[in-house]
């Protein structure tokens, strides 16, 4: 009996996965989703940044997974849909962080660390899972511009698709 619908016996979805990454990359098939698109058609997606200062959870993934079929949908309507990523470089939790890593207290910035070492600290502090987070948008096939991200800590924000 010819069957017209092959049994896989060994399905390896990571290997699956890999090859579709590949065939994305190699084709450049997010920049094209965006280049082929009408200009005069917009819909631009600013993602509600993750913060890179914590490893990234599954509540993340299911978050981007549903932002994605938003922009998925209206790319097959049409429209042009850049999507710009960002780190969301908030200040608290990052701090507390930081004086914590340092064996510090706001009371101690100036005395113990000048304010120039203590902003340093910070700013690496805040981008420290940022290969993660990388990593994992790309796993999961999350189309973003991560190129050039928003960062509320630099100036980019205010023009955040440059021009």
């Amino acid at each position: 009996m010819n069957n017209k619908y092959p049994e896989y016996k060994g399905l390896n979805l990571p290997k699956i996965s890999e090859e579709i990454q590949e065939l994305w990359e190699e084709n450049s098939i997010f920049e094209a989703s965006i280049n082929t698109r009408d200009e005069q058609k917009p819909f631009v997606f600013f993602e509600g940044p993750p913060s890179a200062n914590g490893m990234p959870g599954i509540h993340h993934v299911m978050g981007r997974s549903i932002k994605d079929i938003f922009c998925r949908f209206k790319t097959l309507k049409g429209f042009q849909v850049k999507r710009k990523a960002g780190w969301d470089t908030h200040g608290l939790p990052v701090e507390l962080g930081v004086e914590k890593e340092l064996g510090i207290t706001k009371e101690d910035i100036g005395k113990k660390i000048t304010v120039d070492e203590y902003n340093d600290a910070c700013k690496k502090a805040v981008m420290k899972y940022t290969d993660v987070w990388n990593d994992l948008t790309k796993k999961m096939g999350y189309w973003v511009d991560m190129d050039a991200p928003m960062l509320p800590m630099s100036l980019n924000i205010w023009n955040p698709f440059g021009g």
